[in-house]
């Protein structure tokens, strides 16, 4: 009695059933891991151009409206809620000048001590401190005149 080995063995076909599976796998967790830090990464610079975008607001608020600094505060708060109104400095040069008329620059900052950024991943540990961002605004800037009716910002 002859037994042909042929019906024990698989077919190489056979032998290749699931490997494409397994080779999405690995390469997936590649893929998926690289797509979600470079979302993340864009999360980040997001942040730190809002935080860029608030000082611009704050200082451009601080010289064409007569606002307190509670109110460009607030409104700066707005662009970047993670950041407290204790981080945000508005400063008048020289210190003590009272308006546009004798005020040579404004300087609205952000602290470098506002809260870290932190990934959005529960396996990444990772926190990144926002650095310190201002914006200085010349007399060349100041306006006067313009009252809160005339500026929708204000």
């Amino acid at each position: 009695m002859k037994t042909s080995l042929r019906h024990l063995l698989p077919s190489s076909r056979q032998a290749q059933h699931g490997a494409a599976a397994v080779e999405f796998a690995l390469v997936a967790m590649i893929l998926f891991s690289l797509l979600l830090g470079i979302m993340e990464f864009g999360r980040l610079m997001f942040t730190w151009n809002s935080a860029v975008e608030a000082t611009r607001r704050g200082a451009r608020l601080a010289v064409v409206c007569d606002m307190n600094v509670a109110k460009i505060r607030t409104s700066m708060q707005k662009f970047v809620p993670m950041i407290s109104t204790n981080d945000i400095t508005v400063n008048y040069a020289p210190s003590g000048c009272t308006g546009a008329a004798n005020c040579q620059s404004v300087t609205v900052s952000i602290s470098s001590n506002a809260p870290a950024f932190r990934y959005a991943l529960p396996f990444i540990n990772q926190s990144w401190r926002i650095p310190a961002f201002s914006t200085t605004l010349t007399r060349e800037s100041l306006t006067t005149g313009i009252g809160t009716d005339a500026n929708p910002d204000c």
